[in-house]
């Protein structure tokens, strides 16, 4: 029933875990994708290769969200590079974002500011630009990939809360101001996922174990059980859904 078929996604952070899958789905539902990743150079080229038989055309770039500024000037590029091939912007899926630990009186303002840059400035400035082309066309739809922890906090990862947490209000406000250009706006806000994000954190298997026992449905998110959510919110499915956060936890964390 999902069709994107003609439809020009962007999706960040898509190289691995949840953008990954995001890429898959996209390109699966009719989608031409554009996805960026910031290291995995050959990861990406093979994961282009491996898409073939969807018969969409699937291009990577590579942006690095460290550096505001730098970010900025690439992602102004991204955009307009995309708009010179592909003509168009449907679908923008903020994503790219890193995970730290960091103990309140022990943070420093670079990791703090690595935090903020990479989760929050890098999904403004991928929507800043693709906003002015989506009310060209007469709309889109733009989904950010937040988490519970914007909701309720994080012990230990404030800075992720508060960027995640800073995300969840950047949607609500984008809903209402976009609203009358038929831009949408809504967020998917993980529990705990099993990709590579959390590969360190999982190795402690009783640790994990833990986690998957304290989940009402007793299982750890997939990366393709976050991906689905935003492929619905991507489509026409979803076309009357405008500043929703949708909690995507197994039942761990009732705050939608």
């Amino acid at each position: 029933m999902i069709s994107l078929d003609g439809k020009v996604t962007i999706i960040t952070g898509g190289s691995r875990g949840i953008g990954r899958a995001c890429v898959k789905f996209f390109a699966e539902a009719g989608s031409d994708v554009v996805f960026t990743y910031n290291k995995a150079v050959s990861q990406s080229k093979k994961f282009i290769e491996e898409l073939a038989y969807t018969k969409r055309k699937i291009k990577a770039y590579r942006c690095n969200l460290d550096n505001d500024k730098e970010a900025e000037q690439q992602i102004i590029e991204i955009v307009k590079s995309i708009i010179e091939e592909f003509g168009r912007i449907d679908v923008l899926v903020n994503n790219a974002g890193i995970w730290e630990y960091g103990e309140a009186d022990k943070m420093t303002l670079e990791n703090w500011n690595r935090t903020l840059t990479i989760n929050l400035t890098g999904s403004m400035l991928f929507t800043r630009e693709v906003i002015p082309y989506m009310k060209k066309q007469g709309g889109g739809k733009i989904i950010i990939i937040t988490s519970t922890a914007g909701q309720r906090g994080e012990a230990f990862h404030s800075h992720y809360a508060a960027s995640k947490g800073a995300l969840i209000s950047y949607v609500k406000s984008l809903s209402t101001e976009l609203a009358p250009y038929k831009i949408l706006v809504n967020s998917v806000a993980p529990g705990w996922v099993d990709t590579e994000m959390n590969d360190e954190v999982f190795s402690d298997l009783n640790y994990k174990e833990q986690i998957r026992e304290s989940i009402p449905l007793k299982k750890i998110a997939t990366a393709e059980d976050i991906a689905g959510p935003v492929l619905f919110l991507a489509s026409d499915l979803a076309n009357h859904i405008t500043g929703e956060i949708l909690n995507v936890n197994g039942g761990s964390v009732l705050c939608g």
